[in-house]
């Protein structure tokens, strides 16, 4: 699931800078038409523009409070992904137990692989697709975002601090910024999994998609990348509130040595009943 995840995620910000060259460059008002136009991108642009003038036609902070409201909505989706990302580093010991046994790369092995790890998910309670769910919802925001602000003229014309939301970050410190917080995100979302379950792969991913968003953010206007820079700090403090890895790492350790202390209680008991039996 890490390997999907990961994929749909460098996917997305693919097809979003596919798609972002390649969208209308009609402006949106009120009779702009179709769903698209004339409902989504309106109405994002008309909230937008809303949020600015209760902070004092700021439509820098529009944005910003956008975005928080957006990781709110979704914010159950994300609490899910979060639960389903513990479970599944749970069981990667098991998983790995299965594709030892299952190694062989015929099609019979691979088909009883399949099965036997499609029963491993369901007995977790598992669902394997529902990580990339978060990434699904946001990139339609995203595209969204930057229809309403390049298509509407208040806010391509809109500025915050040094930025012309519209244009590129010319101090590049939004990309750096965005990098920045999609590392601390990643970084404490793989510090919270078991030691056995990370491995290369999760390297390239903790220093990769910074990367790819750093990259990819010096080219896009700073509306978008501002959304960047607001969603991972979000994700940054919803990790440390929901799934802690310093709490995490306390408590499973806490529960190894309490095994650990089991496993020698339950010997010590055994050394004295035979010693008992001797007698």
């Amino acid at each position: 699931m890490k390997h999907l995840k990961r994929n749909m995620a460098l996917m997305s910000v693919a097809a979003l800078s596919f798609i972002l060259t390649a969208c209308s460059t009609a402006p949106i008002t009120s009779h702009s038409t179709g769903i698209w136009d004339g409902v989504i991108v309106y109405n994002f642009s008309k909230f937008i523009i809303y949020l600015s003038k209760l902070c004092g036609g700021n439509y820098g902070w529009g944005i910003i409070i956008f975005t928080v409201l957006i990781r709110i909505i979704i914010l159950p989706l994300m609490i899910y992904q979060t639960k389903t990302t513990m479970k599944t580093a749970e069981l990667q010991p098991k998983l790995k137990e299965l594709q030892k046994k299952y190694s062989s790369r015929d099609t019979e092995s691979q088909q009883k692989l399949r099965e036997e790890q499609q029963k491993l998910y369901a007995e977790a309670g598992v669902n394997p697709m529902a990580g990339c769910l978060p990434l699904i919802v946001q990139l339609p925001v995203m595209y969204a975002l930057y229809a309403a602000v390049s298509r509407t003229q208040v806010l391509k014309e809109g500025t915050f601090l040094w930025l012309q939301l519209s244009d590129k970050d010319p101090y590049f410190i939004l990309p750096v910024l965005a990098a920045l917080f999609t590392f601390m995100s990643t970084w404490l979302s793989m510090k919270s999994q078991p030691a056995g379950s990370q491995n290369g792969m999760t390297s390239a991913m903790t220093f990769g998609m910074p990367l790819v968003i750093l990259i990819t953010a010096l080219n896009f206007p700073a509306a978008i990348t501002l959304y960047w820079v607001v969603t991972n700090l979000f994700q940054v403090g919803q990790t440390l509130l929901i799934q802690n890895p310093f709490k995490i790492q306390k408590e499973r350790e806490e529960k190894i040595q309490t095994e650990k202390a089991k496993r020698k209680a339950i010997e010590k008991a055994k050394r004295r009943a035979m010693k008992s039996k001797k007698k």
